[in-house]
Parts: structure tokens; sequence; C-alpha cells
């Protein structure tokens, strides 16, 4: 049997897909234009954004209540959902975390959005105790707004900062689970 080399473009495939998790990973949160789309007043209602928000009553993991509690008045509005990285156990934004909320400080300061108020609810994952990460999502959620005051000068009275620990997870899992899609900062326009 005679070996056959690849060619070219069976090689850039090869090579392509090695780099697929790594760049997955980096196109986890959606750019800025994405943001501005999915954070625009009527957006959630014309069909043309993603859905990436948990809706009452999608996530097994998450009891009523708790649902209830992070997202029933806010249903109706406009809402992105960013995977924002922090240091284990912290709310210390990594270099990742800064990169994110740079799309998300760009959106916010657009001429289609620098008008409008937003809630900023930090999640964790499972990992740890139920009052600890609740504490850690709302030290997290802070941290957000923080970066977002001090780099691109928003006012303080148009970011609201909560945390909801370990409620509406956006991928179930069971308790002490490591989960990078449950660590996430989801951002609610308040005025649409």
């Amino acid at each position: 049997m005679r070996f056959s080399p690849p060619t070219l473009p069976a090689l850039a495939l090869i090579v392509g897909s090695v780099g697929l998790p790594a760049m997955a990973m980096a196109q986890a949160n959606p750019s800025t234009q994405q943001l501005i789309n999915q954070l625009r007043p009527g957006a959630h209602m014309d069909g043309t954004t993603r859905g990436i928000r948990m809706l009452p009553g999608g996530s097994a993991g998450a009891s009523a209540s708790s649902r209830s509690h992070a997202s029933a008045p806010d249903t109706a509005r406009p809402s992105a959902s960013l995977v924002v990285d922090f240091l284990n156990g912290s709310a210390e934004l990594t270099p990742q975390a800064t990169a994110a909320l740079d799309q998300l400080g760009t959106a916010l300061t657009s001429a289609q959005l620098g008008s409008y108020r937003f809630k900023v609810i930090g999640h964790t994952d499972t990992t740890g105790s139920a009052s600890l990460n609740q504490t850690l999502s709302t030290q997290r959620a802070e941290a957000v707004k923080d970066y977002l005051k001090a780099k691109f000068q928003i006012a303080d009275d148009r970011l609201q900062a909560i945390g909801v620990g370990q409620n509406g997870l956006a991928v179930p899992t069971p308790p002490n689970t490591s989960e990078r899609r449950n660590r996430r900062v989801e951002i609610i326009n308040l005025s649409a």
C-alpha cells in the first residue's frame, strides 16, 4: 500500500481543527455589534438575534423560585450573556475577562445603547456553598460594573449590579461541578 501525502486543503482542515477548542472558547462571547443587536430595544421581539438567555422553565437544574428571582421581571427585556473569567474563588478579572468586557463597554457606549440603563447579573457555577456563591456572584457583578465605569466612563446610575449565585444555571450541573459556561454575566436593558 502506497502512502499519499495529504493535499493542502486536507492539511489546512487538520491544522484548523487542532485549534478549534481554543477558537471556540475565544468566540464564545458575542462581538460588540452582536451585543448592540441583542441589547437594543426591540431586539428580543424581532427574532434576528441568537437566543442566549434562559427563559423561565428552561433550566432543569434551577428551581422555579430561583428562575423567577433571576429573570421573571426581565424576560421581556433585551439581554445578552457573557462568559467572564475570574480568578478561581475571587472577583478579580482575568485578561480574558477584560477582553470580553471591552466588547461590552464599547457596545454600552455606542450611539445605539448610550442612553439606556442596564442590569449586570453575576452568576456562578455550583462549586462551593450556595451562600458563598451568592456573595461571590455579587462581588463579581460589582467588579464588572466598576470596570465598565472606570474604563468607559459609564455613569453609575446606568448600571445596576446584582448577584444570583448558582441560581439560573446556563448548563444544569450537580453540586460542586466546575462549569465555565455557568460563570457568566448577564446584561439586561432596563430602559427598553
